[in-house]
């Protein structure tokens, strides 16, 4: 690929725009299957949660998310209106019956009221975080007392071997995003690391980690 190629990809892997941008969205839905699934069952979740994920793409996996528990409400928010509008379209029965809404929105300013969700997670967002100490301040603004966060990402030992990476990829590995969640009001900070199969890029066959962080809103009457 082309240097501009590989910049376009980065771009549309952080914001999915117009019919690239769905075709993307697509391509994630499969190379991020076992992420997305491991992220679920990291969850916990439980009757009756209040659940935000902050950067859902084109919701495929929200249908799993009710799988395993369809007493729950959950909300998405995304800053592409392309992944926006697609959500809505492939979650419409959870949408219809008050279960789930999608939001347009950036992830320093969540349009929610506070201590509203019991948990808030995200996946392969944290690469594209302008201002972490923003996003996390916001976060803890919208969990309830004792909320949890959960932060999924490719670790940087296997992220770095991907060409696009060099536009506009923050990489961490797993003490970066416990330091991050341990600076900014988060406690008992947990890891879950999980090799995945092996996945093809432009002919070449790469390493493929998930690793999932998970901590609690830190009480500031402690």
């Amino acid at each position: 690929m082309t240097e501009e190629q590989l910049k376009n990809i980065a771009q549309q892997l952080r914001k999915p725009e117009g019919e690239w941008g769905v075709t993307i969205g697509e391509k994630m839905n499969i190379g991020n299957k076992f992420i997305n699934l491991y992220t679920i069952d990291a969850l916990d979740i439980k009757t009756n949660d209040h659940i935000l994920e902050i950067g859902m793409g084109n919701g495929f996996f929200v249908k799993d998310i009710f799988d395993v528990n369809h007493n729950i409400k959950y909300k998405g928010c995304d800053y592409s209106d392309e992944m926006v509008t697609r959500s809505k379209k492939l979650n419409e029965r959870w949408v219809k019956n008050g279960k789930a809404d999608f939001l347009l929105s950036n992830a320093d300013k969540l349009p929610f009221k506070d201590s509203e969700f019991d948990t808030v997670f995200t996946i392969n967002t944290i690469y594209f975080w302008d201002n972490p100490e923003r996003i996390l301040n916001e976060i803890r603004r919208v969990l309830k007392p004792d909320g949890k966060i959960v932060i999924s990402l490719r670790p940087k030992s296997s992220m770095e071997a991907y060409p696009f990476v060099k536009y506009g990829f923050d990489m961490f590995n797993r003490s970066d995003v416990s330091k991050l969640l341990l600076e900014h009001g988060f406690t008992t900070v947990k890891h879950i690391e999980k090799e995945e199969p092996e996945q093809e890029v432009n002919g070449v066959f790469m390493k493929v980690e998930t690793l999932i962080v998970s901590a609690q809103k830190k009480n500031q009457n402690l």
